[in-house]
């Protein structure tokens, strides 16, 4: 082997020696540390709070430890508290949607598939203490334990906060999960509601804001959408998007854009 042979290859096993070498039980616990304050700072509670520690703990660590305390109780009433601040969230957020449409989101949003993904996307699972056997296996990405931890999580905001910070935490799950619903969903309302109307010979729909409330760090747009003139739908959203989109929902749910063939200004046009 010549000397340039000699030095790649040295190159190469000092590369891949770096990849696979394992971490060292302090970087280990420094990276978890990072995720432990990460999280506690999301949801705005102490790293050192009874109830955050709680929550971030899996049955299986409090099973090897005795004493300790696990996520269960919290995520039972996690489970509970996030139910109420949803309905109440999406009650206000959208009023025009009637129940059975308002049942349905929130059925979406707290799903466990959608608790498992917002925990996914914060990185919850690295900030989970587990029980030596399970830590080594695949619970920390599991959907169930992932959802679970959440609860526990919102739990823990309601106990050290009050309805203030639980109220804060489940907006934050909301805004996230009508964000994702938006970019999943390829046909959205405002999109179908285009196809639709330009279907039947009308305009496009036009959008705008009509009005805005909350603190600055938090506000709430209006939006109505209008078709030749004639308001179809209202919707309301942490953000000019969501409002536009939850605007198109409602006018799509009414259907008041098809009178507009007959009534509207476009019928006399297509004269004798």
């Amino acid at each position: 082997m010549d000397g340039r042979s000699a030095t790649i290859k040295s190159k190469w096993h000092r590369k891949n020696a770096n990849i696979s070498a394992p971490m060292k039980k302090g970087d280990v616990e420094h990276e978890r540390k990072q995720h432990v304050e990460r999280v506690a700072a999301l949801f705005a509670l102490h790293v050192d709070s009874a109830t955050f520690v709680a929550a971030t703990t899996h049955p299986s660590f409090a099973h090897e430890s005795p004493g300790e305390p696990d996520n269960q109780r919290l995520e039972f009433l996690g489970d509970a508290v996030l139910d109420f601040m949803v309905s109440q969230e999406l009650f206000a957020r959208f009023p025009d949607y009637n129940e059975g449409q308002l049942t349905r989101l929130r059925a979406q949003l707290v799903s466990t598939q959608a608790l498992a993904h917002f925990a996914r996307h914060h990185d919850v699972g690295a900030a989970l203490r587990f029980g030596k056997g399970a830590g080594q296996g695949s619970l920390h990405d599991s959907e169930n334990v992932l959802a679970d931890a959440v609860e526990a999580l919102i739990a823990a905001a309601y106990c050290d906060q009050g309805m203030e910070g639980a109220e804060r935490a489940c907006r934050l799950l909301v805004d996230f999960g009508m964000e994702q619903a938006e970019r999943a969903d390829a046909r959205d309302s405002k999109s179908e509601l285009q196809e639709r109307v330009q279907a039947l010979g009308l305009r496009a729909p036009v959008y705008r804001v009509v009005g805005t409330e909350g603190p600055p760090h938090e506000v709430m747009f209006q939006v109505v959408v209008s078709v030749e003139g004639t308001n179809l739908g209202e919707g309301r959203g942490r953000s000019k998007r969501l409002a536009e989109r939850a605007a198109a929902g409602a006018a799509l749910e009414a259907r008041s854009f098809e009178a507009l063939v007959v009534v509207g200004p476009s019928q006399g046009s297509h004269g004798e």
